[in-house]
């Protein structure tokens, strides 16, 4: 994530600087460090951010998971932590899914990879 868009989600969430922090558990001064690129977005705080902006896009939508998106046949559904879970449409947020038929090593891999599906997009379509 970069600083631009942190600053557009925390603009679409409709949150002060002051206010993105308090959601965040960090400083004022690292949310403006953020956003002015003074310092690199950690993943504890971009995984937070898209989950915050999915939650509010999803209230109003209908939920459609991923295996379905995805047509993922049983053997790999029964093994996954989204279908676990039920949560087809936070797919990305949680480690250890099962996308194209292997599970990613890091956030970083998997984030790259999240941003090119079509349920990440869906979920996430301000990104």
């Amino acid at each position: 994530m970069d600083k631009k868009e942190f600053s557009q989600i925390r603009s679409h969430l409709g949150k002060t600087q002051g206010q993105m922090a308090q959601l965040l558990g960090t400083s004022v001064k690292a949310i403006q460090s953020f956003e002015q690129g003074w310092r690199n977005i950690p993943v504890h705080i971009e995984r937070q951010v898209l989950f915050l902006l999915a939650i509010k896009r999803s209230h109003n939508k209908r939920k459609t998971y991923c295996w379905v998106i995805r047509r993922c046949p049983m053997k790999i559904r029964r093994n996954c932590p989204a279908w676990e879970f039920q949560s087809g449409q936070l797919c990305w947020f949680i480690n250890g899914t099962i996308c194209q038929g292997e599970v990613q090593e890091s956030w970083h891999e998997k984030i790259k990879m999240c941003r090119q599906c079509k349920v990440f997009r869906s979920a996430l379509p301000l990104l």
